[in-house]
């Protein structure tokens, strides 16, 4: 199986190399912002043309907006607009113009309804203080040494890594791994090479080739497993507030920016925003690294997986449980378990939203009209069954997996409950060995209003 993944490695820059990478991050804002300005001024100059009657055919030429023709009109103004332009290389004037070319394509697409989901804005010019220094790399030398410590990249030279490169080298020099691009960033204080590799992965099956997992995330135990396995929630960002609070109150007690008056950051301020910059990194690095573990197990160990495609934009607006579902991270999870159970031969199925998992009893099915998020003990009034909440929804999902036919990460309808679940009669459904029972309840027709499936999912 050919598949793209990124290497993402550190780097221990010196002065004068960070010096030619913030030159290279610069020299692609530039390309950038002259892009971008060139984009609106010409649409400004259409509009208030219209506004004097003077017909369409007779209006200011639009300009492309693709890459190419970003690409070709720079080439023939960068002598005057950036005399210093042989100074860096051609990729960091790429990599401002690839980006606005990405950005205004997703901008016209949400504009005119091509683009599913939230929209998207006009692009923004970027600020040399405030946008975060990139430069992206898809031609010239680009390799890792023997040593496996040091990484080549064009015009920027030989550059020390601060761990070792050894499984992205072991896949290079076997030959089933090639690298496509490599992009210097800067994220909390540290620069970092990721890699784009084209990889022939070889066929895996899961450890369990016949098992299915529920998995129902939350936040008192960040996943609850239909084997009656609870995941404990490591709450990185409970661990670092009250130092992330002391750094906060250093740096706001120095002299900061003021877009307003024009004043610049003192240098005291700059080192404490850095170091506040870099606990909040530390943070992100110790959550993603969590999630890494924990969905590479589940993929690895289970051909099936079935997890809820949970509003959660929705339960952020809940201001007393907001912080600790940001700091979960429910989206990254079943992101990385969208593409770990295809490398591992698995499939992952994603239950829609509007299903009562937390509401329907895994013992009976009888399903409850309503469910308060202060429950966390489920009581059938039915069958008698107590159980754990979030267990009881993990079961539910495991046996939900028996009604799909079809495999895929895309949201699939639950019993056809899309609206506000109503008091159903459980009817018998026959034990599948190795599946949670579930059995399918009849629902009453929609009467209107909404769900509190958004709340009571936020456990």
């Amino acid at each position: 199986m050919r598949t793209r993944q990124a290497y993402r490695f550190a780097l221990d820059l010196t002065p004068r190399q960070e010096r030619v990478v913030l030159a290279h991050a610069g020299a692609a804002r530039v390309a950038h912002n002259w892009a971008l300005a060139r984009v609106k001024a010409v649409m400004d100059q259409r509009v208030v043309e219209r506004t004097y009657g003077i017909p369409d055919e007779h209006l200011t030429p639009t300009i492309g907006w693709s890459l190419p023709a970003l690409r070709r009109a720079w080439n023939a103004v960068k002598a005057d607009v950036a005399p210093w332009w042989a100074e860096c290389s051609k990729e960091a004037f790429n990599t401002g113009l690839d980006a606005l070319a990405r950005a205004l394509t997703n901008w016209s697409d949400s504009s005119t309804g091509k683009r599913a989901g939230r929209r998207v804005g006009f692009p923004r010019f970027k600020s040399r203080r405030r946008s975060t220094p990139s430069v992206r790399f898809t031609t010239g030398a680009i390799r890792v040494e023997p040593d496996r410590k040091h990484v080549v990249l064009p015009r920027l030279g030989r550059l020390k890594l601060h761990e070792s490169a050894r499984k992205l080298a072991r896949r290079l020099e076997a030959g089933t791994a090639r690298i496509v691009s490599a992009a210097v960033r800067r994220d909390g204080g540290r620069w970092f090479v990721a890699f784009c590799v084209e990889v022939d992965r070889a066929e895996r099956a899961p450890a369990q080739p016949q098992a299915t997992v529920g998995v129902d995330v939350g936040v008192t135990n960040l996943a609850v497993l239909s084997t009656g396995e609870m995941v404990p929630n490591p709450r990185h960002l409970d661990g670092a507030a009250r130092r992330m609070r002391r750094l906060a109150r250093r740096a706001s007690r120095r002299v900061g920016p003021d877009r307003r008056t024009g004043q610049r950051p003192s240098k005291r301020w700059e080192r404490a925003n850095a170091r506040l910059g870099r606990a909040h990194a530390r943070v992100a690095h110790r959550r993603r690294h969590g999630l890494h573990k924990l969905t590479t197990r589940l993929a690895r160990e289970y051909a099936t997986i079935v997890v809820e495609d949970l509003n959660v934009a929705g339960m952020l607006r809940n201001r007393r449980l907001a912080r600790r579902i940001a700091d979960a991270g429910f989206a990254e999870l079943r992101r990385q378990l969208a593409y770990k159970t295809g490398w591992n031969g698995g499939r992952l199925v994603v239950a829609d939203r509007w299903y009562p998992s937390s509401k329907t009893c895994s013992g009976c099915g009888a399903v409850k009209t309503k469910l308060t998020l202060s429950e966390r003990t489920y009581n059938c009034t039915v069958c008698g069954l107590t159980l754990d909440r979030d267990l009881n929804a993990a079961r539910n999902l495991a046996a939900f997996a028996a009604e799909v036919t079809t495999a895929g990460s895309g949201p699939v309808a639950g019993r056809g409950a899309d609206h506000k679940t109503r008091q159903g009669r459980p009817v018998a459904v026959k034990r599948q060995p190795g599946i949670a029972l579930a059995s399918k309840t009849g629902t009453v027709p929609p009467q209107g209003g909404t769900s509190n499936h958004m709340l009571t999912k936020a456990s």
